[in-house]
């Protein structure tokens, strides 16, 4: 019995971009656990984590396990209707802006203090 993978990437659609595939015939639990799996390894990593750029990956990683679920659940309850696939393309594009200003900031602190530290940010204390 073949096993089929749990996700597919395919390029081309997007000119270049992977695209994330889900086949109907997957059962809803692997998707979520990995979604599960990812965000977790993204919280750990923005909990743990004093450098100023691993937080910012891990946040990038937690709102890509959020476009795994939404994109899972809507495949699943309704194949046919595409509102979870527009909600994690809203949420990318939040994402990127988010990580624009994110690294602005983070390398505008980098000028002035020299590190990325996230312990050495005070510069709004009194």
């Amino acid at each position: 019995m073949n096993a089929s993978p749990v996700v597919v990437l395919s390029a081309g659609a997007f000119f270049g971009f992977f695209v994330l595939t889900i086949h109907q015939d997957e059962p809803l639990v692997r998707y979520l656990s990995l979604g599960a799996v990812l965000f977790a390894i993204g919280m750990y990593g923005m909990v743990s984590s004093r450098n100023a750029v691993r937080v910012l990956m891990s946040i990038e990683l937690m709102l890509n396990a959020v476009n795994i679920n939404l994109v899972a659940f809507s495949r699943y309850i309704d194949p046919s209707e595409v509102k979870g696939q527009v909600f994690a393309i809203f949420i990318l594009t939040v994402a990127a802006a988010e990580a624009a200003v994110g690294l602005a900031i983070v390398l505008a602190m980098y000028r002035n203090t020299a590190t990325v530290d996230m312990e050495q940010f005070n510069l709004l204390k009194w």
